[in-house]
């Protein structure tokens, strides 16, 4: 037990200090800022669910007595809280019973743990993604008006301080971008340090699961009737078309991940597979926007089952010798 209160307190106090290096303005803090939760989700998957929910306590507690209260509540509920929950459901898993033929019926053999699908893991990213981005908006004003004109006054003060003017019409369209923009960089920030944290543990010898199978990652049913819904709702007014924005905008990110899935595994019986792939990923890097491309791909699999259909178009493997 003195071990892991150790460990929590090294990995809250790390967490803790890449968080507040944003406040020295230096480029290279920006890089520790979006690997704050980092130590927390290598706390979690190495060393259990408790030990990350310590060091969060212990780096949240810190910050608030350091730098104030504010801080220290950013910290929990943007960092600490989904650093927690994701490497908890990283290593959630549920035994079932594997049962061997008998002559006198089926008994079991042995038993296997069911881990928490990686489809659910990209939902819950996307959930996190969506409360952390509408909490920070609220802190800005009490309704959208409210928000997109303190958003509109920062744009118009970050552009005067560099010399630069912009028309009204290229403001309102940066200001609505901005929100969608916002809860996509969490959703990668997330999911990039729940991979770094898992690969870090697995490195080490810590990581207590198999490696997940990522290309056949697949989104719960009712998640596009839930995107289909989102989507409806965009068209309304007010915080409600807010929200449905921005959880629209995660669904779709989670959607892109569900393509790139789809892409990894049509591509199997290619030769040049690597070079596809490759491609696929500068392209949509350099360009952002083909990955709508990917969202479309991974809402066609949900409807039309296009890896289903390949591996029973595939022949069944030989026997080994």
């Amino acid at each position: 037990m003195i071990a892991i209160i150790l460990i929590a307190l090294a990995a809250g106090c790390a967490s803790a200090l890449m968080f507040a290096s944003i406040i020295s303005g230096a480029l290279i803090s920006l890089l520790l800022f979006y690997l704050a939760p980092l130590p927390l989700m290598v706390a979690a998957i190495g060393w259990g669910p408790l030990c990350a929910a310590m060091a969060g306590i212990a780096a949240s507690l810190g910050l608030g007595a350091i730098f104030g209260l504010n801080y220290g509540v950013a910290f929990a509920v943007a960092i600490a809280l989904p650093g927690w929950w994701l490497g908890h459901l990283a290593l959630l898993g549920r035994p079932i019973a594997v049962h061997a033929p008998a002559d006198d019926g089926a008994v079991p053999e042995a038993v296997e743990l069911e881990w928490y699908p990686v489809g659910r893991i990209l939902l819950w990213i996307a959930a996190s993604a969506v409360l952390t981005t509408f909490g920070v908006l609220l802190t800005l004003g009490g309704d959208s008006a409210a928000i997109a004109a303190t958003l509109k006054r920062g744009l118009v003060h970050l552009l005067s301080a560099s010399n630069t003017k912009a028309e009204d019409s290229v403001l309102d369209a940066l200001v609505a971008m901005m929100p969608v923009c916002a809860v996509i960089g969490v959703f990668l920030v997330l999911t990039l340090n729940l991979w770094l944290a898992a690969k870090v543990s697995a490195m080490s010898g810590r990581l207590r699961r198999p490696w997940p199978d990522l290309k056949s990652a697949t989104l719960p049913p009712m998640t596009l009737v839930a995107l289909c819904v989102a989507t409806a709702l965009c068209f309304t007014s007010g915080l409600t078309a807010l929200l449905a924005k921005l959880t629209t905008s995660a669904l779709m990110m989670a959607y892109a991940f569900a393509g790139f899935a789809v892409l990894h595994t049509l591509t199997l019986a290619l030769r040049s597979r690597a070079f596809w792939l490759g491609s696929t990923y500068a392209i949509v890097v350099l360009f952002v926007w083909p990955a709508l491309g990917m969202v479309v791909l991974g809402v066609a699999d949900a409807v039309f089952g296009f890896r289903q259909r390949y591996w029973r178009s595939r022949p069944p493997p030989l026997p080994a010798p």
